[in-house]
């Protein structure tokens, strides 16, 4: 087929048949009639027609397609579906007269038609995310199929195609001429220019077969998976099936990819994996396979703005070009030499290592041994309470620490603090690629290898074989283009005699390109690899230890319990923290939605000295006599109401909701106890026993002691009883309960809840619900104890306690998690009565419970939130953030409902709005989404589909934007 044949096909419009047409088409040749809906595509004209019984599509084509290359489409399909382990395709239905391809002549133009099986499931094109799981589904799918054709011939594979990308080169320059801009017409030439040449030297490397050239989002369909996951098993349309390249195949997925790769071209890696490990590639198709992406992304657009120009009513190809653009530009946005190393090595293939031997010393006169390397880490003992943000904090500490020594330099390949940008919804660079040495200035330089000197705009280029040194704050000897031997001075360090100067040396085996100074995590493998460590020029110590997060989650789950559980799956590393923010071992800054432990944010540095100056002058057990005790036991007591003034100090909310069951036994003589369903109160023997929740014991309903009394859980959005009029019906539960419990004459205990539903999401109850309820309790001699260490504290912004919201005052409040800011501290408050009723079964201790370290820990939070105004900063803070979360309620119909108040909240996520079917796997994989794209959030309720949404009270306005930005985003793009 000649290249004129190609050109004529690149300008035909699709077909001009209409659907009223198709439907006299398919009944009169097939006999079929129903709805008919026209499908999308670039130059066939396509309908699915949808009968009683199934759905089917009718696919009609110019006959400047000849019949041979339909009928290769047709048995490509017939091989596929007698193959093992193939994907699902669609079967070929005959016409009534048994024809495969039909000639129809419609307003005396001649089209050939097919009706295909119409494949069901979901494409991949419109979620404007997909999670590496679909995409290196994508990528075995494309393996699979390609495997499946791998014997299959027919002469209709011999054709001429635009697409086929043995052929780009000269299809661009076909195609080129519709873009009107000129800017950018260049740019794509310049582009395809440097594809083209990277694939000439492997192409007689390239394996031929029959090939899909297809296999895109649009032309998959998936299903999901446990975990919600679209899994594409499907492939239709093989309109562009050819005898073609292997790897241009992949070539094709992969670039199809980049439209929802959100700019990251890396982001196509866990197909290529995927597809290498059913069917594995040559080094050469693997070298060859990003130049192909970009060429592909080049004809794509290039194609669209032709097609555009001949047929612009062509919606499909219209909607399809804003994509296209995307891909091309993530195809141009990273060097083809990073590509290759990046796709290289995520088939376990590594390349050559530097080979630097012969090299002479940078740095004559200066011992590498003698040069103090500064630690600018996330683990870094030079930061604190956040000055990593200062301007130029990095170069300060560096000649700081130069000033002290005579010579220090930064660290190659270490994840720099300072570099970490809050509120970012991709990570930051912070790995580093270069090495910054602070010495005497005057300090002579040399060439460690021979080379041609280049120096412009006071950067100054070492040009070697294979290999370029990068240097500022030199002052060189040389011209420009000189050249050089080893070990010959180039110049010295800037700066007078006697005085510090900089030096800023990188290596980088890029030519013509200068390499940047850092770049994000997930490329520095292969970044290092193109800039390359200057150990060989300044030592060893210049790496940094690389972190060994994989290594010590081994360790951690070899040695730490099973049912000590973890957040995430893969999770990170976390080693610092810095109020609402926390930051993993690369730098990476998370946005703490999740932590009600810290209630004043992380790193707090009034905490830190209070704690550190209690822990050097004193810290023992609560039996000895110190101030801090009786300073914070009296603070304690005058939060709580009038009565309530005796406190005992424990160690965690587990322990403290422990002691308030053992209080209401001791003093009531009686063990009944009331709880609600769907609660969690510790682990403890006894607060483990009125834990209901399933979400933390799949067993929960079905272990209870006998002494406990679990009533229906007052949940006003999804119980059995709705709405704020619903406390009736919650109510007659409880007495029936109360009931029962006077049946048998042993007493009652009392009643443990949450004053807010906290675990169900932040629920409030319904109106007059403990008001009753604790009537009932105490008029049967019963205690009532308020569980407030999760809702309480100042947490919920417009109450300090959550039993005020109620109107109540229980008998016992039970506090934990914020009151110590991490630090383990809790406590019990009650009555005098109550609390000395426990002297019957003997004294009560609690070893580092009360400790002075503890008190003073306390007390120092209670003076932050105070002087820091946090419970005023969570109902204000608070109030917006709900105001956002519940604008979501209107755009998203996943979100139920939103509960809570101040920086208690929860996001009820549903699969039904009026069944309220818990959404569990969409909330899983939401929560997921969520930490890529820089946010902590996990799921609470029974039915793990509520977010919990209870950060540091120290949250800003703009981190909450941040928070809601990113779900949202979430919520449009998919997880």
């Amino acid at each position: 087929m000649t290249d004129e044949t190609l050109v004529d096909r690149a300008t035909l419009p699709r077909p001009d048949v209409t659907a009223a047409e198709a439907g006299d088409i398919l009944q009169s040749r097939y006999g079929l009639s129903g709805a008919i809906t026209e499908l999308g595509s670039q130059q066939d004209r396509n309908y699915r027609l949808d009968t009683d019984e199934r759905r089917y599509v009718l696919k009609i084509c110019h006959v400047a397609y000849a019949t041979l290359e339909l009928e290769a489409q047709n048995a490509a399909i017939h091989h596929i579906s007698t193959k093992v382990g193939a994907p699902r395709v669609p079967r070929v239905i005959p016409s009534t007269d048994g024809q495969h391809i039909v000639a129809v002549t419609v307003r005396d133009q001649t089209y050939q038609v097919r009706l295909l099986e119409y494949l069901e499931g979901e494409g991949l094109t419109h979620p404007k995310h997909l999670p590496r799981e679909s995409v290196a589904a994508l990528g075995s799918l494309c393996a699979r199929l390609a495997q499946a054709l791998a014997d299959f011939t027919h002469p209709g594979l011999d054709r001429s195609l635009q697409w086929d990308l043995r052929r780009a080169g000269p299809v661009a320059v076909q195609l080129l001429s519709a873009i009107t801009d000129s800017a950018a017409r260049d740019r794509i030439a310049k582009t395809m220019v440097s594809a083209v040449r990277r694939i000439q030297p492997l192409a007689p490397y390239l394996r031929l077969q029959a090939v899909h050239h297809d296999v895109t989002g649009d032309n998959v369909v998936s299903r999901r998976d446990d975990q919600g996951h679209l899994i594409p098993d499907g492939v239709i349309d093989f309109g562009d099936i050819i005898r073609g390249w292997l790897i241009g195949d992949l070539a094709v997925t992969c670039a199809s990819l980049l439209h929802q790769a959100d700019g990251d071209p890396l982001y196509i890696l866990p197909a290529v994996k995927a597809y290498h490990e059913v069917y594995p590639l040559t080094e050469e198709e693997l070298r060859a396979l990003w130049p192909l992406v970009v060429a592909r992304a080049v004809i794509l657009v290039a194609s669209s703005e032709q097609q555009i120009s001949i047929d612009p009513e062509n919606d499909y190809v219209r909607g399809n070009l804003e994509s296209e653009r995307r891909i091309f530009d993530t195809a141009v946005s990273a060097p083809f030499e990073l590509m290759e190393i990046a796709v290289l090595n995520a088939v376990g293939i590594e390349t050559a290592a530097l080979l630097s031997e012969d090299w002479q010393p940078l740095l004559p006169d200066i011992d590498p041994a003698t040069i103090s390397f500064v630690d600018l880490g996330v683990q870094s003992p030079h930061f604190t309470a956040g000055n990593w943000s200062q301007a130029d904090i990095d170069w300060r500490l560096l000649a700081r620490a130069a000033a002290e020594t005579g010579t220090a330099a930064t660290r190659y390949g270490e994840h720099r603090l300072s570099r970490s940008k809050l509120r970012s919804a991709a990570p930051s660079s912070t790995f580093t690629l270069h090495s910054d040495i602070c010495l005497a200035g005057g300090s002579v330089v040399a060439a460690p290898f021979a080379g041609k000197v280049s120096w412009k705009n006071h950067h100054f280029i070492l040009l070697g074989e294979g290999i370029s040194l990068h240097l500022d704050g030199v002052e060189p000897l040389l011209e420009d283009e000189a050249e050089v031997e080893a070990g010959q001075s180039i110049g010295t360090v800037s700066g007078e005699d006697g005085s510090l100067g900089g030096l800023r040396v990188q290596l980088s085996t890029l030519q013509g390109t200068e390499p940047p100074l850092f770049c994000a995590p997930r490329e520095a493998v292969a970044w290092s690899q193109l800039c390359p460590s200057p150990a060989a020029l300044l030592g060893p110590d210049v790496n940094a230890p690389r972190p060994v997060s994989a290594e010590l989650f081994a360790l951690r789950r070899t040695h730490l319990a099973k049912p000590q559980k973890n957040y995430y799956e893969a999770p990170p590393q976390m080693e610092r923290g810095w109020k609402e923010h926390m930051f993993d071992v690369e730098g990476r800054a998370y946005l703490d939605m999740l932590n009600n432990v810290t209630i004043l944010g992380h790193g707090h540095p009034r905490l830190a000295e209070a704690i550190g100056e209690q822990w050097l002058r004193l810290n023992t057990n609560s039996r000895f006599h110190y101030a801090a005790i009786a300073e914070f036991s009296e603070r304690l007591a005058s939060l709580a109401p009038e009565g309530l003034e005796t406190v005992f100090l424990v160690n965690s909310g587990s322990e403290a909701n422990d002691l308030a069951l053992r209080l209401a036994w001791a003093h009531t003589g009686a063990r009944h106890t009331l709880c609600l369903l769907e609660a969690y109160h510790g682990w403890s023997v006894a607060s483990d026993a009125v834990s209901t929740s399933i979400a933390d014991n799949p067993q929960a309903l079905t272990t209870r002691p006998e002494w406990v009394h679990a009533v229906l859980s007052p949940n006003t959005y999804s119980g059995t009883f709705r709405g704020s009029e619903s406390a009736a019906g919650y109510l007659d539960a409880v007495f029936a309960a109360l009931e029962a419990i006077d049946a048998k004459g042993e007493g009652l205990a009392g009643f443990i809840a949450e004053p807010v539903y906290g675990n169900a999401g932040g629920i409030s109850l319904p109106d007059g619900y403990l008001a009753a309820v604790y009537g009932q309790v105490r008029a049967r001699g019963g205690v009532c104890i308020a569980d407030e260490v999760q809702v309480g504290y100042g947490r919920l912004g417009h109450y300090f306690w959550g039993f005020e919201q109620q109107g109540v005052v229980p008998d016992i409040i039970t506090i934990a998690k914020g009151m110590g800011n991490g630090h383990p501290l809790g406590a019990v408050i009650t009555t005098r009565a109550i609390a000395e009723s426990l002297e019957k079964e003997g004294y009560f201790f609690s070893s580092a419970g009360g400790s002075p370290v503890s008190c003073a820990a306390g007390m120092t939070v209670l003076d932050i939130m105070a002087d820091e105004r946090l419970q005023e900063n969570a109902r204000v803070v608070g109030d917006y953030l709900k105001g956002r979360l519940v604008a979501l309620i209107e755009h998203h119909q996943i979100v139920g409902a939103v509960h809570g108040m101040g920086l208690y909240l929860g996001l009820e996520l549903v699969r039904d709005r009026t069944t309220l079917e818990p959404a569990t796997q969409e909330t899983a994989a939401i929560c997921s989404r969520l930490l890529d794209l820089g946010v902590l959030m996990q799921p609470t309720g029974d039915h793990l589909n509520v977010l919990k949404i209870k950060p540091p009270l120290c949250l800003t306005a703009e981190s909450a934007d941040f928070f809601v930005d990113m779900l949202e985003k979430v919520l449009s793009e998919g997880w």
